[in-house]
Order: structure tokens, then sequence, then C-alpha cells
């Protein structure tokens, strides 16, 4: 901005603190009484309030920061005599240069006695005006709500993103508003979402369909019809379903299951003429055959049965856990696929899969719902695979670039090392460090981030904040945001639902923000216990209650 479109400057306060990760200062005398009001052009504000942003200059130095913090401290004045002087901590967001244009980051400091200067929304306006270009607008500012707040997809959706909060703060609201900006503003995006709680795309009482998307850009797929089949599975995810990592023999399984595989897929790659094979590639081999050569090593014997085999006995406990997936009607989708068995059926799932198929859409719905809890991270670390591979060798991937919201990530990508899905953390984590380069990107829903990975929460470079109130999931956000923005944390608390607070590099600066209410909105999965203990109904169908427990199919 030039000095002749600015509104006069109003001083509001002096520094009397410089620190390298934020500023205090005093507010002048003539504003720290109980209605401190600042006219700037047409607006007329409240000096230093929580949330809005102030110019430090000096010299040459122009500093836009934000006031975080505000209290008052008892002093005596010369005669002897008490007043009260109110105080403002800053957090200084990026410098302002001389012509006008904002870069983040503080490179020059200034010193006590600088003076504090308020910001109008012309100022803001100037910071923002480039980031309007992309007209990617998903809120309004909360300090302002007649102001529209546009980010930077590319940034956003290019190098990775976070939407973190506490149950009840508006996750499922901020994502659905997100994507349906998303929609408007890139009407050839590609998003795969997966759904663990069935909010995005549901049946209601009529049975009818409905979804928080416009029709003609959804493609909602249940997990148990998309027909993921085993023979799809990394060696890793195999190991995840199959091996207890605990086991004592684990080891030996794990090796014996990449010779196996090996073997298998040598002899699928053969019958189709394909030269090279890995233990990975996706092509059929039969469950049937896996389960044989480990139950014959098993039980082999030498020298007319006098001899035990090397492997004699060592499968033991693998094989009951075989047999038990494989007669659990829960993991029939997975381990007795029916439409998908034959090598040639991958090209027709992975059309289905990346909106591609009949139904060409925007947004894939994987509905996770209905399948076992225990089953979903190895399912969804699946889904991401699929999703890396695809346009691992898609030869236009940089025409079609792809992002995968995970819900509740928390759940199959943890911090924990060692645990039961340590194979589908490593490949969620291998698509958040290498993605980028290949068009797949990860945007992470959390409302335990001290239980997400922190190698994944590491690599994103933005994040929506909304309410969170539980101190170690303040210091972990905190730890993992860009560095100066890391004292921002302490307003997540006081957030209101469905308000956040957008850190990193889509947005200009730290901005605080009020989501747009998503329309429509997401299936609403909260339950509404004064309403249904008033006027809930007298009896339950417990016969249908029982079948649906045993058919495993979830209403």
């Amino acid at each position: 901005m030039t000095s002749e479109s600015q509104p006069p400057a109003i001083q509001i306060a002096s520094l009397t603190d410089v620190r390298g990760d934020g500023m205090d200062a005093r507010i002048v005398d003539e504003y720290a009484n109980d209605n401190p009001l600042i006219k700037i052009g047409s607006e007329t504000i409240l000096a230093g309030h929580l949330g809005s942003y102030v110019a430090i200059r000096q010299s040459d130095i122009s500093i836009l920061a934000l006031v975080h913090k505000m209290w008052e401290r008892d002093r005596l004045d010369r005669n002897g005599g008490s007043y009260t002087a109110r105080y403002i901590s800053l957090i200084p967001v990026g410098e302002i240069q001389e012509d006008g244009k904002f870069i983040r980051g503080v490179r020059h400091y200034p010193t006590p006695g600088a003076k504090v200067f308020a910001v109008g929304f012309d100022e803001i306006n100037a910071i923002f005006s480039t980031f309007r270009e992309f007209e990617f607008y998903i809120g309004q500012l909360a300090a302002k709500k007649d102001y529209h707040v546009s980010l930077d997809p590319r940034a956003l959706f290019g190098r990775h993103f976070a939407i973190l909060g506490q149950s009840g703060s508006g996750k499922s609201w901020t994502v659905t508003s997100l994507l349906q900006q998303t929609l408007k503003a890139m009407p050839k995006s590609h998003m795969i979402i997966l759904d663990l709680h069935g909010e995005y795309c549901w049946e209601d009482e009529r049975g009818v369909r409905k979804t928080a998307f416009a029709e003609g850009k959804v493609n909602y797929v249940d997990a148990l019809d998309l027909e993921m089949p085993y023979w799809m599975m990394s060696y890793a995810e195999l190991i995840d379903l199959f091996i207890d990592r605990s086991d004592p023999g684990a080891s030996t399984q794990m090796a014996f299951m990449r010779q196996v595989l090996q073997t298998l897929r040598a002899k699928e790659a053969k019958a189709i003429g394909l030269k090279g094979v890995s233990v990975d590639t996706p092509i059929y081999f039969s469950l049937s055959d896996l389960y044989q050569l480990f139950k014959s090593a098993n039980g082999e014997r030498k020298e007319f049965g006098k001899v035990k085999g090397a492997l004699f006995g060592e499968f033991d406990e693998l094989l009951v856990r075989m047999e038990s997936r494989f007669n659990d009607v829960r993991y029939d989708f997975l381990l007795k696929p029916k439409k998908r068995t034959t090598s040639a059926s991958l090209s027709d799932l992975l059309r289905e899969f990346i909106g591609l198929g009949s139904n060409k859409a925007n947004i894939t719905i994987i509905d996770l719902s209905s399948v076992p809890t225990d089953i979903r991270p190895a399912i969804s670390a699946q889904v991401g695979r699929l999703a890396y591979e695809f346009n691992y060798w898609n030869p236009r991937r940089h025409d079609f670039p792809i992002t995968l919201i995970c819900e509740e990530a928390h759940a199959y990508i943890p911090r924990e090392k060692g645990g039961q899905f340590e194979g589908t953390k490593k490949m969620m984590e291998r698509i958040a460090k290498e993605g980028r380069k290949y068009g797949v990107s990860i945007g992470v829903v959390s409302q335990r981030p001290t239980e997400l990975s922190e190698t994944m929460l590491s690599q994103c470079s933005s994040f929506i904040c909304l309410r969170t109130t539980n101190p170690d999931d303040q210091e972990y956000i905190r730890a993992m945001v860009p560095e100066a923005e890391g004292d921002l944390t302490d307003m997540l608390a006081s957030l209101g639902r469905g308000e956040a607070l957008v850190l990193g590099e889509a947005a200009p600066m730290p901005t605080r923000i009020q989501v747009y209410r998503p329309d429509p909105p997401p299936r609403n999965t909260d339950v509404d216990y004064f309403t249904s203990w008033r006027e809930g109904p007298d009896d339950l169908d417990v016969e249908e209650i029982v079948n649906l427990w045993r058919t495993q199919n979830h209403k």
C-alpha cells in the first residue's frame, strides 16, 4: 500500500518487551479504559482486542502482529497514587515492506519503545488480496464477518494438510464445507474420502441415498461391495492381516510368507505373460494355495516320517489365525471375492475407485462403516496405496492430482511404533513423504493429534485447527505447526463450533475464521439425548438388532 492510501495511523501501545517468539506492549493511557473504541476509516474497533492485528513500526521496520493475550497490572504513579496499566502480548506473523507487500516471518526485530498501531481493514485486505485471486473461499474472518477468506489451494492440497479438533468442534462440517468449496473453485478436482462413520453419504429412513455433495459429483462405494481382494494387498498388508507381530515365531512366518508370495505371484505372472514380478505385484494368486503351502511346511516330515522338517510346527498359531479369518463372515469381502478373481479385474477396480467408471465423479466416498473395526486400518492403507500406485504409474499424473481425505486418521496412522498395523502406518507415511512428487496428497482429520503419527503431521504444511482443550493435544499441535505460529495454539480452547485457526502456507498469515456452514450438511451422527429421552420409542425390535449383529449389516 502507498502512504497516500493508508488511513491516519493511530498508536495504541508501545513495546516493552521483545523476544524471539513474541513481544509485549503497554496500551497507551488513552485506550486503557473500559470502552477503548477506535475509528479507522469506516471501521470502529476495540483497541488491542484479542485476535486483532496491529502494526509495529520503528525506523524502516514494519511488522504485522496478532494480539493473543491481554492483561492488567496495578502500578504506582510519580505521586504515589495507584493506577492500572494494560498490556497486550503479540505474536509477529510477518513484515510489511515499503511497497505494502506482506512477507511471512520476521527478519528485522524492533526494540522496546517501538510504537504499536491499530490496523484497519484496508491493510488486511491488501495482505489477503493476492490469495483472493484463487477464489477458493472457505469462511469469514472471525473479527470481520463480512470479509471472506480465500486460501491458496496449491499449498493446501499440494503439500498435505491437517484438520484437527476435539469431538464436537465441527470437523465433519469443516471437511464437508472445504470440499464443497473445492468443487466450486476447481470443478475438475479428484478426491477420495475414507468415511469411517457414513457421514458423507448415507441412506435415510426410507432407503433413499443422501449425500453431503451435489448430485453427479459423488461416486459412493461401499467397501464391502468394492471388493478390494486379498491378492491386491502388498506383502506388508498381508503381514498385518495374518501375522501377529508379537508372536515369538513372527520373523519366521514373515520370511516364509515372502517366499510363498513370490512363488505364487511368479506362477501367475508366467500365465499372463508378465516378465518381471515382485512380492508386491498386484496380480491374482490363490489364497487356498497360500494356506496349503503353509500347512504343508508346518507338517513336513522326511525319511518316511522319522525326521521333522525345518519348519515343522512353526506355523501352528498362524494357521489357526488364518482359519479364523476364513471362517469369519465379516472378512468375506476381502478373502472371498466374487467379482475380482482375475488379474484383469484390477483395471475395472481402479476406474471405479478413482471416479472414472460408468459414474464419473469428482469425489469417491469409500464407506468403511460396515467394515470390521480391526480390519479398517489395512483397508485404509490399501486405498491409499492404490491411489499412490495409480498416479505413480500414471504418465499424466501432473494433470490428474488426487487428494486422499483420511477421516479419524489416528486410528490407522498411529504415533506408536511397532504396533499391530505397522505396515499400514508405513504405507501412509510413504505417501506423506513421497506422494507430492506423483500428484497424491493427504488431508488427515483427527480428534487426537497426540495419537497421530508424528511423521505424518510433520509433512503437513497447512493446519486447520478447531477447538482443542486437551493440553497435551495443544502442545503437540504447537510442536507441529510453523515455529513462529506455535504460540497461537493458546487460542484453540476458546474457538467456537466451526471456528478455526488456519496456520501454515495455505493462508497469507495465521488467520482465525468462521468456516462456512456446509450446504447440504453431513449426516449428523451426534445423539440427542434430551429429545430421545423425552420422545424416544417405547419399544424396539430386538430380533432385528440380533439379526443385524449376526449378519454384520450395519444400518
